[in-house]
């Protein structure tokens, strides 16, 4: 099922996203967390990408059995990272063949260790161009792209982020997931402006569930997220035990959902850094 077609149904798109473990291991050790989740009867799961290798192979390996052993609509992202454009005809291909409709396209971050990105000899720079490309060849594919409310990391020029995601969303674009966030009204503000732009798909807020608070503050370091001075308020009081600290940041996400929800937006997708308690938790007092 082409993800687009469910923001037709006028209820809230639910999704799950995970990311592919280094080990075999840890791939049915996540496979059983999807598992856990299948309760929530998610709108579809999605899995990011690794460049490359053992990781990318993870990757392509976890949609598709996600998709034909647990009935679960999947979406695999995609990125320019280290690719030719041959390589990734090739994982289209390999997407296609295994029933996978759904991919969700991205520049991708630098490798590590390095703080600027430079496409590969034969590879992209821009998401836009891999929109461009995945539209140009023989596969009929429901295509998602990242959006970032507060701007993106390397580009603080908040006009200039937004024309991007204009060229993105023209390039075919069929639907928007957001950067996470921890305060709604940048939200708001993000979606009054690509509106006003003419950005017409459906944008879907990406919300993550506080579960540790070093690990939250590294995460929005990275992405440049904010965390409001409440949520840092409330956080400081229960820092100390984690229990406290996981109904904090669930309550939080649940506050910020119902919000949400209620302003119009098309659903949520949680980031689920591969745990599904804080999750189940959230999605379990919302009643999605």
């Amino acid at each position: 099922m082409k993800i687009a077609s469910l923001f037709l149904r006028g209820t809230p798109v639910v999704s799950f996203e995970f990311f592919p473990p280094k080990t075999q291991e840890g791939v049915e050790t996540l496979y059983k967390t999807v598992e856990d989740l299948r309760a929530c009867r998610p709108s579809f799961v999605s899995v990011t990408y690794g460049a490359g290798g053992s990781t990318r192979d993870r990757t392509l390996e976890l949609v598709t059995r996600i998709q034909r052993d647990l009935g679960i609509t999947a979406m695999a992202h995609l990125t320019c990272v280290g690719s030719t454009r041959d390589e990734i005809r090739e994982v289209l291909q390999r997407l296609w063949d295994g029933g996978i409709r759904n991919v969700l396209a991205l520049r991708g971050d630098p490798p590590k260790g390095e703080t600027e990105f430079k496409p590969v000899p034969g590879g992209f720079r821009y998401a836009s161009e891999l929109v461009a490309f995945i539209r140009e060849q023989k596969f009929d594919f429901c295509v998602g792209a990242a959006c970032y409310p507060e701007g993106h990391v390397e580009n603080q020029d908040l006009d200039h982020d937004l024309a991007n995601l204009v060229t993105k969303v023209k390039a075919g674009v069929d639907f928007l997931v957001s950067q996470l966030f921890f305060d709604n009204e940048d939200f708001r503000a993000f979606c009054r402006r690509a509106r006003s732009a003419g950005v017409d798909v459906p944008i879907v807020p990406g919300l993550m569930p506080v579960t540790n608070v070093a690990q939250t503050q590294r995460f929005t370091q990275m992405c440049g997220a904010r965390i409001p001075q409440e949520l840092h308020r409330r956080l400081r009081i229960v820092e100390k035990d984690p229990a406290a600290v996981v109904a904090c940041g669930v309550n939080w996400t649940i506050e910020q959902v119902r919000a949400l929800l209620r302003d119009g937006a098309p659903g949520v997708h949680f980031y689920t850094l591969n745990k599904s308690s804080a999750t189940l938790a959230a999605h379990a007092a919302l009643g999605l």
